[in-house]
């Protein structure tokens, strides 16, 4: 089956088609500002996080495609990291905030990206994932629209994103919008 870079082919369009939405609810999830580092994990054109830009001292946008991040090379103040969430390349606990927007269910290792994002998150940090509701009607038909599109996407329900976190210091909240789905997770100040 050929490999299709979706992403790549709609990187100049994708906020025309995704338009920015309001980020004050995820800022408050996140708990920001924070005096800290903020990454957007598989944040592509910087959407989201060229929002955050007055609520963290540096914000990061990693992303897989590369000519997405070159839209989000555009928006000033954003720093683009081309990677794969499962093998970022920044140092344990580099972030106090580490958000994700529409993204777990593109990845190609969930578990993987998990446990990166904890490593990188530093403790007393919090991290934010936002996804669709894979138990709501309309999101089940976008998986579908997804498969038939040759997507490499797996949706999950909000147990098993929360059943990834399985780490002795994380504190884990769901949190329901409509169709969406915020998976709150933070990294107590205890490893034991």
């Amino acid at each position: 089956m050929p490999i299709i870079d979706h992403f790549g082919l709609l990187a100049p369009l994708y906020e025309i088609f995704i338009p920015p939405k309001d980020p004050e609810e995820l800022s408050m999830l996140a708990d920001l500002p924070t005096s800290g580092a903020l990454l957007d994990a598989g944040g592509g054109t910087g959407r989201v996080a060229q929002f955050m830009l007055e609520k963290a001292n540096h914000v990061v946008v990693a992303d897989l495609s590369c000519k997405m991040l070159a839209e989000a090379s555009q928006k000033e103040g954003l720093q683009p990291v081309c990677s794969p969430t499962e093998t970022l390349p920044f140092s344990d606990n580099s972030f106090q905030r580490i958000i994700m927007v529409d993204t777990l269910h593109h990845v190609f290792d969930h578990q993987m990206t998990i446990n990166e994002l904890w490593r990188l998150l530093a403790p007393g940090g919090i991290i934010v994932i936002e996804e669709p509701d894979m138990r709501a009607f309309s999101v089940k038909l976008i998986a579908i629209a997804e498969k038939l599109a040759l997507m490499r996407s797996h949706f999950l329900a909000p147990p098993q994103i929360t059943a990834l976190f399985d780490f002795p210091n994380a504190c884990l909240e769901i949190k329901k919008n409509k169709s969406t789905v915020y998976i709150i997770a933070k990294k107590q100040n205890f490893t034991g």
